[in-house]
């Protein structure tokens, strides 16, 4: 697994912000078709450099591949025009039950089910899978999805070394895909980022994608030096899911499960957010705005990861990044104890140069 580092994610010269597909693939509420299509199409228009759209098995149990394969030729973009990332491990079978089991209350709408293939044959079933449903645009990158979620599935320690061991035997088969030229590049998407870490010990990936872990509510110091450290290696870093899967711009999702007010996590949850929409209203600063800023300026962040249901909020969620939250909306945040990081940290200048 050794094999020497192959940088080329790096050469892709991705843009700052690659477009999420969870919502076409019916992620908390199902969306009309027509509006799903209207969505690749302003990622399209609007993207600064080629897009980069992020998708997985996982997402609708194959949903979103299939809806941006078909979207993307019915708007006859070239495929050579648009990278792909497939993030796999996640295999679509037939829907037998009365809702998906895969992972219930979230995906709806759905005519599929998924089960987890984390293996060495199993990553190329769903790799395959994956093109097929993308149709006439492959994925060039690729990862294995959620291999915290397989892990965090072991009865006991022996059956977690086996499924560690399972891990690896999937990024054995992605890099000899890279190898053999039928993808560019092998990544990681994980929202538990030490699992990242434990895998980056024995894999040398060239992007990892960190989801739901460096966000303005979450951002432990252990994981920005992490993250400094992958970008002095030429490892790219993108991240994901800034908004904590919705709920810190006003939905009842944290990490995709509901919020329950009533219990103590779930009150201290929305009392933070109180006070995060509190001093955004004073500096006149939008919800997601606060977001993505703090999300894309850690050190070493390239892109981040923006997923929306509405097309119209495409071209301003781009333009995001070009307007820089004023450094005393930070200095309030800190005063609130609301963040924990040095101000030098939320600047790309400023931060260019930090060694953590």
């Amino acid at each position: 697994m050794s094999e020497g580092h192959n940088n080329s994610t790096a050469a892709i010269n991705l843009p700052k912000v690659i477009f999420g597909t969870s919502s076409l693939g019916n992620l908390y509420q199902a969306i009309d078709n027509d509006v799903k299509k209207e969505i690749i199409r302003e990622c399209i228009v609007n993207s600064a450099g080629t897009p980069v759209f992020d998708t997985a098995g996982k997402y609708g149990a194959g949903l979103a591949l299939e809806t941006l394969g078909r979207y993307l030729d019915a708007l006859n973009v070239d495929p050579k025009s648009v990278i792909i990332s497939n993030k796999l491990g996640w295999y679509r079978i037939p829907l037998t039950t009365q809702e998906p089991t895969f992972e219930k209350g979230v995906w709806m709408d759905l005519e599929n089910d998924a089960v987890q293939k984390i293996s060495y044959d199993g990553i190329l079933e769903c790799f395959e899978q994956g093109n097929r449903l993308l149709g006439n645009y492959p994925a060039q990158m690729v990862s294995v999805h959620d291999p915290d979620e397989y892990l965090l599935a072991a009865e006991d320690a022996d059956d977690r070394g086996k499924r560690y061991i399972d891990i690896l035997n999937a990024y054995k088969a992605l890099l000899e895909l890279r190898q053999s030229g039928k993808v560019q590049s092998v990544g990681i998407g994980s929202k538990d980022w030490k699992v990242i870490q434990s895998i980056c010990a024995d894999v040398k990936l060239d992007w990892v994608m960190v989801a739901n872990s460096l966000t303005v509510h979450d951002h432990p110091e252990e994981l920005v030096a992490f993250i400094a450290k992958l970008n002095r290696e030429g490892v790219t870093v993108i991240n994901s899911a800034v908004f904590n899967g919705g709920f810190r711009i006003g939905s009842d999702y944290y990490n995709y499960q509901k919020v329950n007010i009533h219990t103590t996590k779930g009150s201290d949850l929305y009392i933070w957010r109180y006070k995060f929409y509190a001093i955004c209203k004073k500096f006149g600063i939008t919800l997601a705005q606060a977001c993505a800023d703090f999300g894309f300026n850690i050190p070493g962040v390239t892109s981040i990861a923006l997923n929306t249901t509405k097309p119209e909020k495409i071209k301003a969620n781009i333009a995001m990044l070009d307007n820089k939250v004023p450094k005393q909306f930070w200095e309030a945040m800190q005063a609130a104890k609301l963040i924990n990081l040095p101000l030098e940290y939320l600047n790309k200048e400023d931060n260019a140069n930090i060694d953590l």
